[in-house]
């Protein structure tokens, strides 16, 4: 019923900047949150950014000051600016969301396919 795509990710050189954008399409009644994962290949994901129904944002320690992630309800679409990239920033970049499909749906996670992003010279 819920469908995320990622778009944005790529490869840039350290200190470069990207955004990152996760478009929700299908049926959606309510979002409590948004948020980026990252995977590293031999690394358990962790939680990047993430953003509440409210406006409320939280980052990861690694990048608090560098990233921001941002939202546009009307399009069902949240963002991840990316700055001043680091080459340990280099992962594979999850968009997930905490969404209810449906009126008489429950809350569920919905997680995207997935954009590389390499950070490297």
């Amino acid at each position: 019923q819920v469908q995320l795509v990622e778009s944005g990710g790529g490869l840039v050189q350290p200190g470069g900047s990207l955004r990152l954008s996760c478009a929700a399409s299908g049926s959606i009644f309510r979002t409590y949150n948004m948020g980026w994962y990252r995977q590293a290949p031999g690394q358990q994901r962790e939680l990047v950014a993430i953003i509440t129904n409210e406006g409320i944002t939280n980052y990861a320690d690694s990048v608090k000051g560098r990233f921001a992630i941002s939202g546009d309800d009307a399009k069902n679409t949240v963002y991840l600016q990316m700055n001043t990239l680091k080459p340990e920033d280099t992962a594979a970049y999850y968009c997930q969301g905490t969404i209810v499909a449906t009126v008489s749906s429950p809350v569920r996670a919905y997680w995207g396919q997935g954009t590389q992003v390499t950070v490297s010279s």
